[in-house]
């Protein structure tokens, strides 16, 4: 007789032959258990369901997903199941240091504080360029209150004019801030031209750049506020003032407009304290007295206001500067 095509002969009454190799049988249990260790804790971290990890593994291992797992593929499944998991705890650590950073970012100067310094550290200011590792530092350092912006005084003077960028930047702003109020934009920059001694037509220097942005964006935000006082103005403020900041302005209400940080304010009154935060640092920041006074836009005549109330509180006087301005009147006619 001849034997079966494609069998191996045998002597009779031997039983039929087993697998020589052990990696050819089906995974141990314990084999088996190990994985779906992995897989769990896998599943845990991720927002794959167990069957698409199984799929997923026998596709990386060149298995069809109707084979069955081997012993012998056990070594490069276990393998890649950690690989698998090691990049999902490093993913699901990321995600966490970058919840915990947008919890912190909005608080006080943080934003300002962390744009500078992973600009001076790694050369750009996104967050989504940085390591999981300099993400963690950055959260390490803001936690620790180890990140400060830098001071206006402590910031290198420079007279060069607006980049294109930080003058596209401001007029992204200028825009909010007349959606916001209505007022017209080109009002707005003449302000800010005032507000940093410049002529209509010169251009503002970059040094005023950051607190130009803090005015506007604190203007934009005090526009939504239906009572503002000075203790909004401080949380509005990017860069919240400093202890002798907070006394000279309280000062300077007081003696203006008979405010305290509890006292509501106009809008005419909110942009009039706005405007003194800036002058106080662009004065500290050039160490050298600023004696500019700009009144609002929205009350351009509140001087002359002022002392048309002053005079008619005294009758006598008020009638004595009558007479003289009607004798000048006359000489002139």
């Amino acid at each position: 007789m001849q034997p079966i095509q494609g069998a191996t002969a045998r002597p009779p009454g031997e039983p039929p032959s087993t697998p020589s190799a052990a990696g050819e049988f089906p995974l141990s249990t314990q084999q088996r258990t190990v994985l779906e260790r992995l897989i769990t804790r896998l599943v845990a971290l991720s927002q794959q369901q167990s069957a698409e990890v199984w799929a997923g593994l026998k596709h990386d291992l060149g298995l069809k997903s109707e084979t069955p797992l081997l012993s012998r593929h056990f070594p490069a499944a276990e393998q890649n199941l950690n690989q698998r998991l090691s990049n999902a705890q490093t993913t699901h650590a990321t995600r966490q240091v970058v919840q915990q950073l947008s919890e912190l970012l909005p608080q006080g100067n943080n934003r300002q504080a962390v744009s500078d310094y992973i600009r001076q550290q790694f050369g750009h200011s996104a967050l989504s360029q940085l390591t999981p590792e300099q993400l963690k530092s950055v959260l390490t350092l803001l936690q620790n209150n180890q990140l400060a912006i830098p001071q206006p005084q402590q910031r290198p003077a420079t007279d060069r004019p607006l980049l294109p960028a930080e003058h596209h930047s401001l007029n992204n702003q200028v825009a909010k801030l007349t959606a916001a109020t209505g007022e017209s934009g080109k009002l707005i920059w003449q302000s800010m031209l005032e507000l940093s001694g410049v002529k209509t037509g010169e251009l503002i220097p970059a040094k005023h750049f950051a607190l130009l942005t803090t005015w506007l964006q604190a203007r934009q935000t005090l526009s939504q506020q239906t009572a503002p006082t000075l203790q909004t103005i401080q949380a509005a403020l990017k860069q919240p003032l400093e202890p002798a900041e907070w006394k000279e302005i309280t000062d300077y209400s007081q003696l203006r407009f008979q405010a305290t940080p509890q006292t509501l304010l106009t809008s005419t009154q909110v942009q009039d304290i706005l405007n003194q935060v800036f002058l106080k640092r662009v004065e500290r920041s050039s160490g050298t007295p600023e004696a500019r006074h700009l009144q609002p836009i929205a009350s351009p005549f509140a001087p002359m206001i002022e002392a048309m109330n002053s005079l008619s509180a005294r009758p006598g006087l008020m009638l004595v500067a009558l007479l003289v301005a009607l004798a000048i009147i006359w000489i002139v006619i």
